[in-house]
Parts: C-alpha cells; structure tokens; sequence
C-alpha cells in the first residue's frame, strides 16, 4: 500500500470515490467500460461527477461534461475547507487539498462558452432528421437530398445551404413554354427525381420544421469553424486532462437538440478515433447528464446505432457515463454495457416508483450484507450505492459508501469568473467568430444567375478546362485527390487551398478562382463520400 492508498487519495492507476465498511476505487484500465450515475433531484449526483472528473483529470485523462446547471462549473475555481467538508474528509481518514482544474467552457448559443458549430454536412441526415421530428417519408427525402449534394459538389454547411438544397430539389411544376428559358437547377431535380418521388408538400414540411428548429436558436449550431474534436482531447502544462464543460441550461430547453448534439460527438468520436485496444486509462471520458433525453422516441434504427457506437467506442479509448435519475431511463441494451455503477437515493411513494426501485437494485450485482433495494430508499444525501468492475472486468459487489468531498469548488462560478477562464482560454479566438464560406447556398445562386459551370450532369470530373487541370495540379501538390485524414465535400479543398494558399499569396483574385477550383473537385470527391455510423461523414 503507498502513502497515497494510505490517506485515500488517487493512485496512478485507481480514483478514490468514497468509503462505507469498503473503499470504492474506479480503476482507469476499465474506466473505458463505461458507467451510470443515478439517482432522485437533490441526492448529490452532481457532485459525484464532479469528484470523477477530478480524478479523471488527476490522472491525465480529458473529461466533457454536460452542466445543466451551472454547479459543474466550480470544478475551476479552488475549494474552499468548509467544515461539512473538512468533516467528511476526516471520517473518511482523508486529507482534503482544496484544489482546481484547467477548464475550458463551451456554449452552443456562444453566450457562456466558446461557441460550438458543426456542419451540415457532417451532421448527416440521420441524426438531422431525429433533431427535425421527421417521419419516415420526410427522412427519405432528406436523404436523398444529402446525396443529391455530395454527387454535385454542394456543400451544406449551414441552415441557408439546406434550404437552398431544399429548394432547388422540389419539382418545377411551371408550364413551359417555347420561349421559356432552361431551368438552371433542372439537372439537380432531375437528379432527386431519380432517387424517388421528391414532393413539394414533403419538401414544404421539412421547411417548416427547420423553421422551428431555427427559432429554438439551431441557426447558431450549424456553421463554421466547425468544431474538431481534438480540442477536447489535451492536457494542461501540469500533465493534467483539461475539463470540457458544455453549458447546457439554455440547451436543454430544446431537449431534442441538446440530445441529437450529445450523439453527433459521440458518433463523431467514434469515427475520427484509431483503434486503441486496451489502455492503461482512456483518452477521453464523457459525462452526459440528463441522458434519458438520448433515448427517448428515438426510432428503433437510432437505437441500434447508438448501441453499436456505444458497444465499439470503448476499443478507441472512450469513456462514456450518462447521468440520470433511474437505470430504467437507459435501454437495457444499452445499459448492459455500462460497467461503473453509481446509484443515489431513490424516493417510492407510488407503485410505480416501487417498481423503479426494484428494477434499479436489480441492475447491481447482490452483496448477501445488504437490501440493495431496502437501502436506496434510505441513503441521505452524499451517500450512493457504489459497484465499479474488478481487475478481471466483472463488476463488484455492491456497497454502501459516502462519496468524498470534492477538492474544487461546490458551486457555480461567477460570471466575472468565467469571463477571465474564457479569455486564458487555450482555444480563445478559434471558434469566436463565425466564417461564411462559398458552400450550396452560393453555387446554387451562381447557376440561378447563369454565372456557374453548365449543370447537364454532377458538377467535376477530371474535364473543367483550365480549372480542371488547375484542380488536378492542385490535388496533386497538396495531397487533395487522394483520401485524406477528413474527408468531406470538395468545399473542404476550397478552404484549404484558398486559405494557406490563394488567400495569403496570390490575392484576391486568386481567392475567387481558389473557391472554383474547390467546386470543380467537388463532384469526384462528393461521389466517394461514405457517411458513418450515425449518419455523419465517416473519416479515413
């Protein structure tokens, strides 16, 4: 036993989490299994992540977590040695070290966090559809309008490029005439046609759905810079993981988009990560609070892909725990590959809740000392049932344990406190400001306005004239006709070329030809894309 064993702090290799008549050690080497924390409103579940993170964090390991309300955000700021927790830590024989953590805070709606986007693109039509409430029929046709983009180079980068899409993919119902000029978007109706019957009422709907997805503020999500994922994956100067902390009270007003958003990372993540087998701790561990809004009316399609990426994202060296108020809130499916296993207190004053309690004892694996479903109807508060997986990977037998205090702050930060953490941010400036690139939105007015390529088929191929061979040479310099660590659209070669290159050396001009460029090369490379588990583009 080391020093560190001896007055119950952390390990290189285990996280001390609390103490009843046995310690309760989460080991890092199965941490990637996975894990549940539960329990009612005001039973300490927050604090409980708060401690894990820390631990996570001690050991060098990347933690995001969802914060629904504020309370997450302490984790920055240095403990302070009240006396219930000098208290606490006492009986548990440990010495408290007020403490924090490096943090850095993220905001979909960019008011409290550095802004998040995505792209359409990468969102994929699958998770888009869930986050639209789309049936089956209006689903199809967003589908065929994602592979109507990527045969035609068109970009979605935005809620303005889907729209034009949209648009540009309805039936042109107008009776021509014969001085009637051509219709410059004929060739990309004809070729949703072709994927099946594109109707102007079904079109009309899924409107009408971005609609109220852009009144509930989905407008600010999508766009650029997109974010990369790398940037929650570092460490501080001190070797320690960095704190990721979504805040997400504004966000959990549109459940459905805070909940399409947590599974877009999570298949994101399991796209972009290399295999990693079994490590001695992960590379990165989610806490996902109110997790039973991932679940809920999701189509049994969604469900069998969040259960394969859940299942498979633990050989890349992810972590996931979702945090909410019963186990019965988790699919079994799912459920069965949560190892680590946190339950607080659960109130039964109705047969219903009764037969939650029932169910959520029933998850654990029995110690003949305890009545595991007796005892979470007593547990005050800070008290938690505890069963993390053994070195042999089988869970342990459950035990009542009180969870240590933890050393940052317990509490919200203040806003002056979180403006000074935004501006050492280590990503200040990279998302702050939003980029309008050329992307759908642009080329399909270009065509409206007669000012684009002839549009008889998909837009590329190796012809193109001058900026055809212009491509070619292009592609070949920088690597951009062959795969590509992130393959999308060939907008993604336009940015790449007119920023290190056009943008920088030749001018203005040049820009302008840059993003041509880019479009031209799009229609070969938008013809090999490959869309991953969950519908986003799947990386190579």
């Amino acid at each position: 036993m080391t020093a560190q064993d001896s007055k119950l702090g952390d390990t290189d290799d285990k996280i001390f989490v609390g103490k009843g008549d046995e310690q309760a050690w989460l080991t890092l080497a199965l941490a990637n299994r996975h894990g549940l924390v539960t329990g009612a409103t005001g039973t300490g579940k927050t604090v409980t992540l708060q401690v894990m993170a820390e631990g996570f964090a001690r050991a060098g390991v990347p933690v995001f977590a969802a914060d629904i309300k504020g309370d997450l955000s302490g984790i920055s700021e240095v403990g302070e040695a009240k006396d219930f927790i000098l208290k606490r830590a006492s009986e548990m024989g440990l010495n408290f070290q007020p403490d924090q953590f490096s943090t850095v805070f993220w905001d979909v709606f960019g008011e409290q966090g550095h802004p998040v986007r995505a792209t359409v693109t990468e969102m994929g039509p699958l998770l888009l559809a869930r986050m639209l409430d789309l049936n089956d029929v209006q689903e199809g046709v967003l589908n065929v309008a994602f592979r109507v983009a990527d045969d035609n180079g068109l970009t979605l980068i935005d809620m303005k490029d889907l729209r034009a899409l949209l648009d540009a993919i309805v039936p042109d119902s107008a009776k021509k005439g014969a001085d009637a000029a051509e219709d410059p978007l004929a060739a990309i109706r004809k070729a949703a046609q072709g994927f099946g019957n594109v109707t102007k009422a079904t079109v009309g709907t899924i409107q009408r759905q971005l609609l109220v997805l852009e009144n509930q503020g989905g407008t600010k999500f999508f766009g650029e810079p997109a974010l990369n994922l790398k940037d929650f994956m570092k460490t501080d100067r001190d070797g320690r993981g960095m704190v990721n902390i979504l805040v997400a009270d504004k966000l959990l007003q549109n459940p459905r988009l805070y909940a399409t958003f947590l599974l877009w990372m999570l298949s994101e993540l399991f796209e972009e990560l290399p295999e990693a087998g079994d490590l001695p701790k992960p590379k990165l561990v989610f806490f996902f609070d109110e997790a039973h809004l991932l679940f809920n009316d999701a189509p049994k399609a969604l469900m069998d892909k969040i259960e394969q990426v859940v299942r498979l994202i633990r050989s890349k060296g992810v972590g996931v725990y979702f945090v909410t108020q019963n186990p019965v809130d988790v699919p079994d499916r799912v459920l069965g590959q949560l190892g680590n296993r946190v339950q607080h207190a659960l109130r039964a004053f109705t047969p219903r809740d009764q037969k939650a309690v029932a169910a959520a004892a029933q998850t654990f694996r029995p110690n003949p000392k305890l009545d595991t479903a007796k005892v979470i109807m007593e547990l005050g508060k800070g008290e938690a049932l505890v069963s993390f997986l053994e070195g042999n990977g089988t869970p342990a037998m459950v035990e009542r344990v009180m969870i240590r205090p933890p050393s940052a702050r317990i509490g919200p930060i203040t806003p002056d406190e979180r403006k000074a953490i935004m501006a050492a941010s280590p990503v200040k400036g990279k998302y702050d400001t939003a980029v309008d690139e050329e992307s759908a939105y642009e080329m399909i007015q270009k065509r409206i306005a007669g000012t684009a390529a002839t549009a008889d088929g998909p837009v590329g191929g190796n012809g193109g004239g001058l900026l055809g061979q212009i491509g070619s040479i292009v592609g070949t310099i920088f690597g951009t006709n062959v795969k590509r660590g992130r393959l999308s659209t060939g907008q993604v070669i336009a940015r790449d070329v007119t920023r290190s290159v056009t943008n920088q050396v030749i001018g203005g001009m040049a820009a302008n030809i840059g993003k041509s460029v880019g479009g031209q090369l799009g229609g070969s490379i938008g013809r090999t894309l490959v869309r991953g588990a969950l519908g986003g583009l799947l990386r190579r």
